[in-house]
């Protein structure tokens, strides 16, 4: 099958290095481009890619702001890339429902190897992104589990409770099962059914409730 994506970022130089790095990879299509977030949001709904690498700071809209409106209609998995690794963009982009953050930095392989990821329903969320999630809400005086509506997380057993734990310091299904001492299939379904009963899209948002909800 071949992924479809999109390129959004307001330099013709960084979109045109993209679109020749990612249609080496026989199993990627480059479908559209947009140097703009409001034209990220018109192409978004006019070609449905399957992938979009979104750049932060582009004239009118922000990436943040278009990747917000286009999952608002869409269910195309969103990357974020760009040169600044800032806490506040790294939380803003999870918190917007993107399925992973890179920097501008990563080599041509490991950029075909995220579309690959995220279009397959996976989150791309490396340890230290997670830390940096950790750090926001470390610094809320008042944990989201005290505001009134209960405890999402109270639908999972205590076995998914302990795994969505795990998941949310940075740990593959590989290290959750080597700590667990359970296989990895049986990890990935225990992270598959959390995500299930959550309603939430991936391990990103798995992290975010976790948090919110005071499991860590």
């Amino acid at each position: 099958m071949t992924i479809r994506v999109l390129l959004a970022d307001d330099q013709h130089l960084v979109r045109a290095g993209f679109r020749s790095l990612l249609r080496r990879g026989r199993d990627i299509d480059v479908v559209g481009e947009a140097s703009t977030g409001d034209e990220a949001v018109r192409a978004a709904r006019t070609l449905r890619p399957d992938v979009i690498l979104m750049d932060i700071r582009m004239p009118g809209l922000d990436g943040i702001t278009a990747t917000k409106q286009i999952l608002a209609f869409a269910t195309c998995r969103i990357i974020i890339l760009t040169t600044f690794e800032t806490d506040e963009y790294v939380f803003s982009a999870l918190a917007a429902g993107a399925s992973g953050f890179l920097t501008k930095e990563i080599e041509p392989d490991g950029l075909r190897a995220a579309v690959r990821v995220v279009a397959a329903g996976d989150a791309l969320l490396s340890p230290s992104v997670t830390r940096r999630v950790v750090g926001q809400f470390a610094q809320r005086p008042v944990p989201a589990a005290a505001r009134p509506g209960g405890d999402r997380l109270a639908v999972l057993t205590d076995r998914e409770r302990e795994v969505v734990g795990l998941v949310a310091t940075g740990l593959s299904n590989d290290e959750i099962a080597a700590r667990l001492v359970i296989s990895p299939l049986t990890a990935k379904t225990h992270v598959t059914r959390a995500i299930a009963k959550l309603g939430v899209r991936d391990r990103v948002q798995l992290v975010i409730v976790a948090y919110e909800d005071g499991l860590i």
